[in-house]
């Protein structure tokens, strides 16, 4: 696990969030195509058995990047928004087969004023 040091914690913080990510959007909403004939139940244990590996990802993630790489925890939170939105935009048009919508680039666009807001030093 040598070749980590070499990696800066800011940056090991985003990997984990987005690889994180990817496991907490398809646990949310995977079983709405792979699982839509299937009980609620059964959906559920499967997304939870999904989520596991995201929190694996998460928790490390978050504790470097409050402890190590000194962001704050809305931070944390605002980047977190960013990785799901950027995450969950492709998923949905990708995977889901969903149109592109002029929505998901307004939501980005607000997105952007709140790094603006959150990371800028008042």
């Amino acid at each position: 696990m040598q070749f980590l040091n070499a990696i800066p914690l800011s940056l090991q913080t985003v990997l984990l969030l987005v690889a994180s990510n990817v496991f907490m959007t398809f646990a949310w909403y995977g079983h709405l195509k792979n699982l839509a004939t299937a009980p609620w139940y059964t959906a559920a244990l499967v997304s939870w058995g999904i989520a596991l590996f995201e929190y694996l990802l998460q928790v490390p993630g978050n504790r470097i990047g409050f402890q190590q790489a000194g962001f704050t925890l809305a931070q944390l939170k605002i980047l977190q928004e960013i990785i799901t939105l950027s995450i969950f935009v492709p998923f949905a048009m990708v995977y889901m087969n969903e149109p592109f919508k002029l929505d998901y680039v307004w939501a980005g666009l607000c997105m952007v004023g709140a790094v603006y807001f959150i990371f800028r030093t008042a």
